[in-house]
């Protein structure tokens, strides 16, 4: 699905499908951590129900208002124990599939929001 032009700066997400996400004109093929100005590829995480606080270390340390997860081509929700421990960090934390993170990291970056996008390719 592509999406349209709007007025936000960095790294803006043009298009994605499954298996891909195009910022720019790099095309990522890997899960990634994606904010307005960086962009961390081969993002390694465990299966959903292993995700650890220490997978979002690369997220957290850039101090977003959300992190944004997506979790590819259905929504699947993590522990409700990492949920939290991101929350008691100040951080707050949504769960969708990754097109709708895709779309809502637009969105979120347009307004000149702190978020971070990690995203599961498919």
């Amino acid at each position: 699905m592509k999406f349209t032009a709007d007025s936000a700066r960095g790294n803006v997400i043009r298009s994605y499908s499954p298996g891909e996400i195009t910022i720019g004109d790099d095309i990522i093929r890997t899960n990634a951590i994606i904010s307005q100005d960086r962009i961390i590829p081969d993002w390694a995480p465990p299966a959903i129900e292993q995700l650890s606080i220490t997978d979002f270390a690369p997220a957290l340390e850039q101090k977003p208002e959300i992190i944004l997860l997506g979790t590819g081509r259905r929504q699947q929700f993590p522990s409700i124990t990492l949920l939290t421990e991101i929350m008691r960090s100040g951080t707050a934390i949504e769960v969708m599939e990754t097109g709708a993170a895709c779309r809502t990291f637009n969105v979120l970056i347009g307004e000149f929001r702190s978020v971070v996008a990690t995203l599961l390719i498919e």
